[in-house]
């Protein structure tokens, strides 16, 4: 099956973790009504009360844009979550019913294991206060894969992140130091080429370009920083969505990914997925990783993509493409996204070629098509070549290996290529 055939649920970010409005209707009468002391009602047990509070729960922060875990009804800490978890099991209740249980004790074993403090975890704090979160995210994505090979998905987010948090520092070194000179002589550059244009030809570039040239140039502190906590707003869903069933699979296997399900935390995508990797052929753990990151780019985090895009006056949609042009993820045989779609306009007797990407990252579908055509086709490749290579690198220490992918030192490089390379050719 080709990238582009992977089915997926509608768009809008509403995958399984949630979609129990009825039931937790139920539960919440249900409990009220033991709650209430009714006439021959059986006393509540210490094993019942250990789980009871905790059942039928809509989580409050399953899009993760708040500090915590899912629910701040729900404990972090993994003991009391098992202990919970245990009794509700052995009382025979649906794991329909514990399915936030179940969600949040995988997620608190996973931060565990990443040396994440899931309790503190907010992501509007800003960039430097979660900076060895960031690292610790993709750290773990990496460790995944070092323990279980066919975690492919994992070890591909592991890498990628390496690009992903040094653009984390970048943007940081951006804000605190240089004052966004580095946006602002980009932005400066490509005005320059646009000025020296035909109108004709500048008119018919992307609105995307356009507003790097208008905007770029008077992009300030408060900007980039607001687009950092977007990010990491992002960051954290995925890892919302992706961790407890990969700290799952690793601690419990096969029938601990069947809870989840039976639990309804699957959709039919990722069952899709995980059945990939039950399979262990080359062609399911293939697939798996398509859809595992299809999942994560147009289920998990396609709303705040769009609303980023949106947000601050379209300044969301400028830093979004700015990032779309500096991206060189870090995957060995993986292209930068002006690689892969340069910039081709054809006009009215013209035809102009420009060296940036045609796309901006904040869009679903090109975006789709960049991870599926590309990254996940490059990492498909590593790992097909043995595993040995894409265990090295993830076995590295992640700030050296994110170090190398710092392009603070490309600015000067960046705004030249955004200078030469132009080429406007006038039909006869």
């Amino acid at each position: 099956m080709s990238s582009s055939e992977v089915p997926r649920p509608p768009s809008r970010r509403r995958t399984s973790w949630g979609r129990r409005t009825a039931v937790a209707l139920v539960g919440a009468l249900a409990l009220a009504t033991a709650t209430t002391g009714v006439a021959g009602a059986t006393p509540a047990t210490p094993a019942t009360t250990a789980f009871a509070a905790f059942l039928d729960l809509m989580p409050s922060n399953s899009a993760a844009e708040l500090t915590g875990g899912l629910d701040p009804r729900l404990p972090t800490d993994p003991s009391t979550l098992e202990a919970a978890l245990t009794a509700a099991r052995a009382a025979g209740v649906a794991p329909t019913r514990y399915a936030a249980l179940l969600h949040q004790f995988w997620l608190a074993r996973g931060a565990v294991a990443s040396g994440i403090d899931l309790a503190g975890w907010d992501p509007n704090a800003g960039f430097l206060s979660n900076a060895t979160l960031v690292e610790r995210v993709y750290a773990n994505y990496g460790r995944y894969q070092r323990e279980r090979a066919e975690l492919n998905w994992a070890g591909m987010a592991g890498m990628a992140g390496g690009s992903f948090a040094a653009g984390f520092w970048d943007l940081d070194m951006g804000r605190t130091v240089v004052s966004v000179d580095a946006l602002h002589r980009l932005g400066t550059a490509v005005a320059g080429v646009l000025a020296a244009l035909p109108a004709q030809a500048a008119a018919a570039l992307p609105a995307d370009v356009r507003a790097l040239a208008a905007s770029g140039p008077a992009t300030t502190a408060a900007d980039l920083d607001w687009y950092q906590r977007r990010l990491l707003i992002m960051q954290k869903h995925i890892y919302f969505d992706m961790v407890p069933m990969h700290e799952a699979y690793l601690t419990g296997g096969r029938p601990a990914i069947e809870e989840l399900d039976r639990a309804g935390l699957l959709d039919d995508n990722a069952r899709a997925a995980w059945h990939g990797i039950f399979s262990g052929t080359r062609d399911g753990l293939d697939e798996a990783t398509r859809r595992m990151a299809d999942r994560e780019q147009n289920q998990v985090v396609a709303d705040q993509w769009d609303a980023t895009a949106t947000g601050r006056d379209g300044i969301g949609r400028v830093l979004a493409y700015v990032t779309t042009l500096a991206a060189q993820p870090a995957i060995p045989g993986a292209r930068a996204p002006g690689v892969v779609a340069p910039l081709t306009v054809v006009g009215d007797g013209f035809e102009l070629r420009a060296p940036l990407p045609d796309f901006n990252w904040a869009d679903r579908a090109p975006r789709w098509r960049y991870i599926a055509d590309d990254t996940a086709t490059a990492y498909a490749r590593l790992v097909a070549d043995g595993p040995g290579r894409a265990q090295g690198l993830l076995s590295r220490p992640f700030r050296q290996f994110m170090d190398e992918q710092r392009i603070l030192h490309r600015v000067p490089d960046l705004a030249r290529d955004a200078v030469i390379g132009w080429s406007l050719t006038r039909e006869p």
